[in-house]
C-alpha cells in the first residue's frame, strides 16, 4: 500500500489558476474508495489492493494527496454511504472509486455513486472506454465507468483492474482534476 504522510496545505493556498486561466486546486486531496466483496474492511486488515494502490501512487506521484483509503463490499448502501463520508471530509476534493462497474448482478458500484451525483460528466466514461479499446476491444462495452460532480467534489468510478485504473488515473483523472475540482467549488471563493 502506499503511504502519503504529506499534510494537504490550506485550500486558499491550493486555489490558483493554470497557464489558460482556468481555476485548479493543487495539490488534490483525494479519498480512494475500492469496492470488492473479496477484500475485508480496512486497509489495515484487507489483503493486497493493487488497483487501490496503482491510484494512490500515481496520484501522489503527481504531487497530491491521499487523504483517505476504504474499502467496501459490493453492497449499494455500502458503497454509496462510503462515497457520501468521502464527500463530507473537508480535507477531500476527489473522489475515485475502483470496482464494481461491470455488468453483473453484483456490480452496483455506477448505480450507487451516481445517486450522488449533482451532474454527470459523461465525456469521462466516454473517454475511459475510447482510451481502452486498443487493449481490451470491443468489451469495452461492459464497463460502466462513469464520473459526475458531488456536493461540488469531482467523483471518478472506475473499473477494479488495476491496468484499467491506471490508464484512466494517468490519462485522465491526474489530467482533469484539478481542473475540475477549482471549477466545482469556484462559487466557494470569497
Amino acid at each position: 500500500m502506499i503511504a502519503n504522510r504529506r499534510e494537504l496545505p490550506p485550500l486558499e493556498d491550493r486555489r490558483a489558476s493554470d497557464a489558460d486561466g482556468h481555476d485548479v486546486l493543487d495539490p488534490l486531496g483525494v479519498a480512494i474508495v475500492t469496492v470488492s466483496s473479496s477484500r475485508g474492511r480496512t486497509v489495515e486488515m484487507a489483503p493486497p489492493d493493487p488497483s487501490g494502490d496503482a491510484i494512490a501512487r500515481i496520484l501522489v506521484e503527481a504531487g497530491h494527496v491521499v487523504t483517505a483509503r476504504t474499502l467496501v463490499p459490493d453492497d449499494y448502501v455500502g458503497i454509496k454511504t462510503a462515497v457520501s463520508d468521502c464527500l463530507d471530509r473537508p480535507d477531500v476534493d476527489v473522489v475515485v472509486t475502483t470496482g464494481g462497474t461491470g455488468v453483473t448482478a453484483d456490480d452496483v458500484t455506477p448505480d450507487a455513486v451516481g445517486e450522488l451525483f449533482d451532474r454527470e460528466l459523461p465525456g469521462f466514461g466516454e473517454a475511459f472506454r475510447w482510451l481502452s479499446w486498443e487493449e481490451v476491444g470491443s468489451r469495452i462495452v461492459s464497463t460502466r465507468a462513469t464520473a459526475g460532480i458531488a456536493r461540488d467534489v469531482p467523483v471518478f468510478v472506475l473499473p477494479g483492474s488495476e491496468n484499467a485504473v491506471s490508464l484512466a488515473t494517468t490519462e485522465l483523472i491526474t489530467e482533469e482534476a484539478p481542473h475540475l475540482a477549482g471549477l466545482a467549488t469556484r462559487h466557494e471563493v470569497a
